[in-house]
């Protein structure tokens, strides 16, 4: 049978429904909005009122009550943390619905989700109902865990397996990147590619092919490493906390680590994904190893199912003013207060850089020491089941290593891990362990490869039926790692490289620690700029690193300021000061394309850029006020900038506009140290330009920003003017000053908090000077360096600087 006619391309796919209201139908709604499609949110009908609606008067047959379930879920999606729109207003674009009133809305829709309860009898009754309603080309697909796409499907048209799979989002939909696409035997070709195109292009989420097995890839290999990790935890005479604390980072996992993940899953959840695995499952090696450990039965059968009974491995008991974490004893399973950790295998891992080192830490540090065995014990068991699933859950080791890394928040994916430890040696190991090897690793290491993966030149290429294939890669996405290893680097400092990314454009890619701004990233600015004047077509500011830049040398500032060494903290100042503007007044287009944290320096390191591309997962703001500081690096010049440049425009070009409103807008922004929830909310925050833009593929970021300091070389770049500031005066400084005062006397503030937006109230007003004045860029920078000074001396600032840097948090003091 032909295939009928359906979208073409991922942007054709402009209306959506998801049927089933509950925790991922709404995740997956909210993120189809943010998207940009208008979604149709579909539940069952309640049977039965809720208190409200019956002090409403209302009846069953109300159209608000019949609908209530997917209105409810909407309604909280405004207010859920973490958030799962980009922008709360965007619910709109989300229509409620039940299945009985409004099935003829999957009639209109090009794509159609059924998210409800894992159940096959259900899900089956569910797809029968779209069939009767949707149009003939649309895209259905199931959200599901693990249970059998084909199963679900059967009774249904070959019209309608052609265009059904499984799309397995992964929780929260809107912050994990994972989404596993399923086929069954019918689905078209094309109906994969299409949702493969419109997970990546317009939902930003990086996608895997699996089989249609059991828990698919990420769930099967997770599931199976944490009963690995319970049984040896069981088996070496562990403590829960010292499980945990030999499976996060220091083997290149979560800090959530395996016993505080399972609480977060739920222990009920997890017997349910194993019970899945082997009821489905013909091995009886695996079915073994997928049987229900007794403990989590225990601790099930006594309620403790994890975080949302309030008890599981750990639970919070709270006392007077506070709460304290205990820990479940393994022998008694009674709670304990939580115990530190440390051995010189722990300490080891800790010291490393980056996963790889850290597990080759853990592993050789000690060979003999309890800790370091049950670490190879666990990890070489996981290895050697991925191995095997190879084929059967997947074709590709590297959609396992990525579906690890995207979905479970892995460092490192198996197949990673194992070259990490030395792919040869440890096999030899495991052999002398008596343990079975998969023929295909022993032949591909007969072949006299090292690795399952290499790099050639910029590309990576990994082991695929016997020979090397190149690694799929998203259209538009750079690997700085691998440019590097191909020689691509033009200069390099100790916290900064500049790489070449191609068609005469160069990328400065900050690698300090936590990627903060000192002295070392500051000069790599200023020799980039020299060599970009000389050599290249422009240049982007971007890194792969976790954030993006989390802002300056917080330890370096208050050690000099702590020695009264104001000369040099002057000197820091005004050596940042410098290559902002350096950034700004730069001969060749620059583009910044920040991602994650993006937070004081990091921001004042993009502001100096002719354009900005946020990725969606922007966390955006000019936070010094919270360690007692203000903006010194150019944020508070740009800001009054800003407030200029939205005065002439809101006048219409005509000069002398009034200046207060966007002035008051910035000022409260940057007191009150706010950060944007998503790139798309820098907007809110007047932080976003005109010509500022968000891309929903963070992995594009790169690729985005190359094509647009192309764009704006080709088009003749000039770089901006150093002109002159209309600045609100003293005049304006007196407003603010009067709402600061008014804080502080209804003890919103504290007198330290007045004195801090006091400084930087005058700095954005241009000081005591007649309003309307037009000052130079190096004025305004002159202001925000004495301000700066002035607040380093401060004994208040310096205890906030020391709070930050000893627990992460601001102090209010």
């Amino acid at each position: 049978m032909a295939l009928q006619a359906s979208p073409k391309h991922a942007s054709s796919i402009r209306q959506a429904a998801v049927i089933g209201s509950g925790v991922m139908g709404a995740g997956i709604a909210a993120h189809l909005a943010n998207a940009g499609m208008r979604v149709s949110l579909l539940d069952v009908v309640p049977q039965t009122l809720t208190e409200e609606e019956e002090r409403q008067g209302l009846a069953l047959a109300d159209a608000k009550v019949r609908s209530r379930l997917a209105s409810a879920a909407i309604a909280r999606m405004g207010k859920s943390q973490p958030a799962q729109l980009y922008d709360p207003s965007w619910s709109s674009r989300i229509t409620p619905g039940n299945l009985t009133d409004h099935l003829a809305l999957l009639g209109e829709a090009d794509w159609i989700i059924e998210a409800v309860v894992e159940r096959l009898d259900v899900k089956r009754e569910v797809l029968s109902m779209i069939e009767a309603a949707r149009k003939p080309g649309a895209i259905v697909s199931t959200n599901t865990s693990g249970l059998s796409a084909a199963s679900m499907v059967g009774e249904r048209s070959e019209e309608f397996r052609q265009h059904f799979g499984v799309t397995h989002f992964f929780n929260p939909p809107r912050y994990m990147k994972l989404v596993e696409i399923v086929p069954t035997v019918d689905t078209a070709p094309a109906v994969v590619s299409l949702l493969k195109e419109v997970c990546e292009k317009r939902l930003g989420k990086g996608v895997v092919i699996a089989k249609d097995t059991p828990n698919f890839i990420a769930n099967r290999i997770g599931t199976y490493d944490m009963l690995v990790t319970l049984q040896d935890a069981l088996a070496f005479g562990l403590t829960v906390e010292e499980t945990d604390a030999l499976t996060g980072p220091a083997m290149g996992r979560p800090k959530t680590a395996t016993l505080r993940m399972l609480d977060l899953v739920g222990l009920d959840t997890l017997l349910h994904v194993v019970d899945n695995v082997r009821e489905r499952s013909e091995d009886p090696l695996e079915q073994a190893v997928f049987a229900r450990p007794q403990l989590l039965e225990q601790l099930v059968a006594s309620g403790r199912i994890g975080e949302k009974s309030g008890a599981g491995f750990y639970r919070k008991v709270k006392g007077k003013g506070s709460s304290e974490i205990e820990a479940l004893r393994l022998d008694t399973l009674e709670y304990g207060p939580k115990r530190l950790v440390s051995s010189p295998v722990i300490d080891a891992s800790k010291a490393a850089k980056g996963a790889a080192a850290k597990v080759k830490a853990l592993l050789r540090t000690d060979p003999q020491d309890r800790y370091a065995r049950f670490a190879w014990s666990t990890i070489k068991k996981t290895l050697l089941y991925a191995a095997a699933q190879v084929g059967i859950i997947a074709d590709s080791l590297s959609d396992i290593d990525r579906a690890m890394r995207w979905g479970f928040n892995w460092e490192l994916g198996p197949f990673e891990l194992w070259d990490a430890i030395g792919l040869r040696k440890s096999v030899q190991q495991m052999q002398k362990e008596g343990e079975t090897i998969p023929a295909w690793v022993l032949a591909w290491l007969g072949e006299g490869h090292e690795s399952f993966y290499k790099a050639e030149g910029s590309e990576r290429v990994y082991a695929s039926s016997g020979a090397y294939k190149s690694e799929e890669r998203e259209a538009d996405s750079l690997s700085l790692a691998a440019l590097k290893a191909s020689g691509k680097t033009v200069l390099s400092t100790s916290g900064a490289s500049l790489i070449d990314i191609g068609d005469d454009v160069v990328l400065l890619e900050f690698h300090s620690a936590n990627n903060a701004i000192g002295g070392d990233i500051l000069s790599a600015i200023q020799q980039s700029v020299r060599e970009v004047s000389q050599n290249w077509r422009g240049l982007v500011l971007a890194n792969e690193g976790r954030n993006f830049c989390v802002g300056a040398n917080l330890m370096l500032l208050l050690m000099e300021a702590q020695s009264g060494e104001w000369d040099e903290v002057e000197e820091i100042i005004r050596f940042f000061q410098s290559s902002m503007l350096a950034l700004k007044r730069l001969d060749r287009p620059v583009v910044a394309a920040p991602h994650r944290m993006t937070l004081g320096g990091g921001v004042e390191a993009c502001l100096p850029a002719d354009q900005i591309i946020y990725s969606p997962e922007t966390y955006f703001g000019l936070v010094e006020t919270g360690v007692g500081l203000i903006p010194a690096g150019g944020g508070c010049k740009e800001a009054a900038a800003m407030a200029a440049e939205r005065a002439l425009i809101a006048s219409g070009g005509k000069a002398g506009g009034d200046l207060q409103p966007h002035l008051n807008a910035l000022f409260e922004t940057i007191a009150l140290a706010k950060t944007s929830s998503s790139g798309y909310e820098v907007s809110r925050l007047g932080l976003m330009r005109p010509q500022d833009r968000v891309i929903m593929r963070q992995e594009a970021r790169f690729g985005e920003a190359k094509r647009a300091v192309l764009e704006l070389d080709r088009a003749g770049y000039l770089p901006p003017a150093e002109g002159r500031i209309r600045v609100a005066g003293r005049e304006g400084n007196a407003v603010l000053k009067v709402a600061v005062q008014a804080m502080r006397l209804s003890g919103h503030i504290s007198g330290h908090d007045a004195l801090i937006a006091g400084k930087l109230a005058s700095v954005l007003a241009g000081g005591d000077i007649q309003p309307g004045a037009e000052v130079s860029e190096q004025y305004l920078l002159d202001l925000e360096c004495d301000a700066f000074l002035s607040l380093c001396g401060e004994r208040k600032t310096q205890d906030r600087m020391s709070h930050m840097l000893a627990t992460g948090k601001p102090l209010r003091n």
